[in-house]
């Protein structure tokens, strides 16, 4: 009698058993077959925005040099030890003499980058852009597949300069404005759209850069990056309290006073399509919600980008090599000028300075 006792109790726990393994795997199947759903919804939702994870990350993968190539050895003991060409977040911070320009040109035109480069000549601002073009033939990116996006309200006005090979340069109308400020503030708006419109599926990187400024030195593929901003001329040695960041807690583009690790320049900023196209993306949303508000940052969509680079570290800062002022002394510590804003005078060319 006892062993019958035993088996039927063996019994019931073999059936136990078997039931919670049979529960156990549905709670699994179900658990992995929404997972493998909610992926596909995360991976849909990247594609219709043209920002997939794999297309965010291609621009910064596999630095392969060419077998063929030979230069001289680098140094980890020797090298600039009068600037800091690194930050705290570990991105590089260029200066001349930190990098070979033949070896990094090397290894980006054997993967066939295209770069694109906004520039706007609105008003008179347009007297500026021959030079700017000019220059640029000469210094930006000699040797790869570059395509400049001029944004006018004077299309007939644009210069007839010389383009290379390989290079192209397209005309695109926007309305005038009786304020300089609001010219500033609407490139965001309308890099986004171009990116959307003409970039995303064509374009590895983009520059977007000021008219009123010319090229005087080589910059080439040491300046590719993710996300990549400028040091501002004017601020590069300035602790945080002489910053001008927005400093009103109103305002979307706030800075408090322990905030901030440099200063970055507005006039040139640049990285991968898909970066940029969530920075102008941020900063003109940021921008509209102010002005309905009543609100206009400090310096317009320069504050707007300080506070976005703020949180999202670029992953490449240049020195002031990269956005020189030509009205300021040259800093001995700037082996070369790179790209510079002319001398201008605001009131001739400001509609309503």
């Amino acid at each position: 009698m006892g062993w019958l006792v035993m088996e039927r109790v063996t019994r019931k726990a073999v059936t136990m058993i078997l039931l919670a393994a049979l529960l156990l795997g549905v709670l699994h199947y179900y658990t992995l077959s929404n997972r493998i759903e909610s992926l596909g919804k995360e991976t849909k939702i990247s594609a219709d925005s043209g920002l997939s994870d794999t297309q965010s990350r291609s621009c910064d993968v596999q630095l392969i040099a060419p077998d063929h190539l030979r230069y001289k050895q680098p140094s980890v003991v020797h090298g600039r030890t009068d600037v800091v060409s690194v930050t705290p977040w570990l991105a590089p911070v260029v200066w001349e003499g930190t990098f070979n320009p033949v070896l990094i040109d090397s290894i980006y035109q054997q993967r066939n980058v295209s770069i694109a480069a906004t520039v706007f000549a609105v008003g008179k601002y347009v007297q500026f852009l021959k030079n700017f073009l000019e220059t640029a033939e000469q210094f930006f990116f000699v040797g790869f597949d570059v395509h400049v996006y001029v944004f006018t309200d004077q299309p007939d006005a644009i210069p007839d300069v010389r383009i290379a090979e390989g290079r192209q340069l397209t005309v695109r109308s926007v309305p005038s404005s009786n304020r300089w400020q609001e010219i500033s503030a609407r490139r965001m708006e309308l890099i986004q759209v171009l990116i959307e419109e003409t970039l995303l599926a064509h374009v590895d990187y983009i520059f977007c850069l000021d008219v009123d400024s010319k090229f005087h030195g080589r910059w080439g593929a040491e300046s590719l990056s993710a996300l990549v901003a400028v040091l501002h001329p004017g601020y590069y040695q300035d602790g945080r309290g002489r910053l001008p960041y927005e400093r009103r807690p109103q305002s979307r583009a706030y800075m408090a006073p322990e905030d901030g690790d440099f200063y970055y320049a507005g006039g040139a900023f640049g990285g991968s399509v898909q970066e940029v196209h969530l920075l102008t993306q941020t900063c003109r949303h940021n921008f509209e919600a102010d002005a309905q508000e009543g609100i206009e940052a400090a310096w317009q969509e320069e504050s707007h980008l300080n506070k976005y680079m703020w949180i999202h570290k670029p992953t490449k800062v240049l020195s002031p090599e990269y956005l020189w002022q030509d009205f300021h002394p040259r800093d001995p510590k700037m082996h070369i000028i790179r790209f510079s804003g002319v001398v201008k005078n605001y009131a001739d060319i400001r509609p309503n300075v």
